[in-house]
């Protein structure tokens, strides 16, 4: 209910929150994808992630990159700062923003299309949880937005350090390197 927002917080997530379309071609994605789906297959799911924002998810962090692929991540991560950015690899998505004190009333959903670029900086960052949509879920724009398996590229700082404890565990969290 856009009555609900208050004008300043809209205005902030709509200029936090980014959606590129075709931001990589079909190309670099299959190249980022014969890199990544390899270590894929042998990940558990996770029943939630530090941040408390996703839930059943597999995640793989990795530095090295093979020379084509680290053209792609630089393009990447130039858009990455006090963001979250990703790249949304295999098929379409309907990302929803739920702000962590009124979770019922202020909601925005993202449509993230195959091979696009987002961003969420700002207060669509740090004040809202984030969540891709199950297929049952997906409808944007009153249209259902059919969502198969899909593996996100994500680059992100880390976040503001509110609890120091919590900063601290998350800066000693290691990264494997990729074989």
């Amino acid at each position: 209910n856009p009555a609900l927002w208050p004008n300043e917080l809209k205005t902030a997530v709509a200029a936090g929150c980014r959606v590129t379309p075709s931001f990589i071609t079909e190309e670099e994605e299959n190249e980022l994808l014969r890199e990544v789906e390899p270590h894929m297959k042998r990940l558990r799911y996770e029943k939630s992630h530090w941040d408390d924002a996703i839930h059943l998810y597999r995640e793989r962090e990795q530095r090295k990159w093979s020379p084509a692929n680290e053209k792609v991540i630089q393009r990447i991560r130039y858009y990455c700062g006090d963001v979250i950015t990703g790249v949304c690899l295999l098929s379409d998505a309907v990302m929803r923003l739920r702000h962590k004190d009124r979770k019922d009333e202020l909601i925005v959903d993202l449509m993230l299309p195959r091979r696009c670029l987002y961003r969420m900086g700002e207060e669509g960052r740090y004040e809202f949880t984030h969540e891709v949509l199950s297929n049952e879920e997906s409808i944007f724009n009153g249209k259902k937005v059919e969502k198969t398996r899909r593996i996100s590229i994500i680059c992100r700082d880390l976040p503001h350090p509110e609890n120091q404890a919590e900063a601290a565990a998350i800066r000693m969290k290691p990264i494997p390197e990729a074989a």
